[in-house]
């Protein structure tokens, strides 16, 4: 249980440094192949009852990384070793660029909660498929011990809500031969105008593109979309209904939230003087699981889920897959609980 102690020195930190410094400290502990197999050895959880065959893929466990944690695609032999499932890199957008302004990442420690307005910063879709060419020429080729790498897509900030879908576009055709899987991200807080594109009219012509262009292949990729948690229950239900109409593979539920509520009288005060972002983590959980629960109750069953927000814990992970999800993700949980999550949650959902 040392974790903690290190984890509240770090937290006198800007969180952003904090998460580099981390995840680079890692990097150079696994950049010999012997002590990533240590690390690998003490985090991997391997069991039958973990495995998922979900979206045509096969998941050697049902708990993943959000999209967010590893924006460039640069630290995925870090993440494996750690024993992730599957990673879900990006955001990622056509032309590389840096975010919004910082300080853009704040904790809310009273509520095991974060705020974001990150801004879609990223390297752009060709530095990140060239990490990917190398990464696939050299993970593991065992199809039950691979890690699955998502690839979530977005526009640029500069592109007009009109000619969204073009970057969409650049970005499927690109990461295509390299990822296993693509989540449409029309539902970040933090680039101006994008939640829009989650109106029905404007979503289908997104998704019939992509859908167009992935049937045309010799062997097509599963795709999903991404939702915000404070869609209405009528936008859920015009959501549900395109997923079958465009033929959608899943969707992930949910993205962080512009509500600040349930949140303590401390962290209410935080947020004022923080201002605007998405809130995730633990305030997030209910509104989440809600979501999955409709969501799946909707569709029958049909269209299977990736359920995020608010997991820190195994009873977090089977709450979520109760309600309906396939598959858990993992962000705000990773940083208040540590490396051993995976370890956790997987040791947990074995027992049960």
């Amino acid at each position: 249980m040392i974790y903690p102690f290190i984890r509240n020195s770090l937290f006198h930190f800007e969180p952003e440094a904090v998460h580099h410094f981390s995840m680079n400290m890692l990097h150079a502990a696994c950049s010999t192949g012997l002590v990533k197999n240590l690390i690998q050895q003490q985090f991997t959880v391997q069991h039958p009852s973990l495995e998922r065959n979900i979206l045509g893929l096969h998941f050697k466990n049902p708990v993943g990384l959000g999209a967010g944690f590893d924006k460039n695609a640069a630290y995925l032999n870090e993440l494996e070793a750690l024993g992730f499932g599957f990673v879900e890199i990006g955001t990622v957008t056509p032309k590389g660029q840096p975010g919004n302004e910082k300080p853009r990442l704040f904790r809310l420690q009273e509520d095991k909660a974060l705020i974001n307005r990150m801004g879609f910063n990223n390297e752009g879709v060709e530095a990140v498929k060239s990490r990917l060419v190398k990464w696939n020429h050299y993970r593991s080729t065992s199809l039950d011990k691979r890690m699955i790498i998502g690839g979530n897509i977005g526009k640029n900030k500069v592109t007009p809500n009109a000619e969204a879908w073009k970057d969409y576009e650049i970005c499927f055709e690109e990461l295509f031969d390299v990822v296993d899987y693509f989540v449409v991200n029309v539902s970040s807080p933090n680039t101006p105008g994008l939640r829009e594109l989650q109106e029905k009219d404007s979503l289908k012509k997104i998704l019939s593109q992509l859908q167009e262009i992935n049937y045309s292949k010799t062997v097509r990729k599963p795709l999903l979309l991404k939702i915000a948690p404070d869609l209405t229950e009528h936008e859920l239900k015009d959501i549900a209904d395109l997923s079958f109409e465009v033929k959608l593979d899943g969707l992930v539920a949910t993205n962080t939230t512009i509500a600040r509520e349930p949140l303590s009288q401390v962290s209410t005060q935080k947020c004022e003087r923080i201002g605007a972002g998405g809130l995730s983590g633990k305030p997030v959980t209910a509104k989440s699981t809600a979501i999955v629960k409709y969501l799946s109750e909707h569709n029958g069953g049909k269209i299977p889920i990736m359920a995020s927000g608010g997991i820190f814990t195994a009873a977090d992970a089977k709450e979520k897959l109760d309600a309906g999800a396939s598959l858990v993700q993992l962000w705000t949980g990773f940083i208040y609980e540590g490396p051993a999550i995976v370890k956790n949650i997987c040791k947990g959902l074995i027992k049960v």
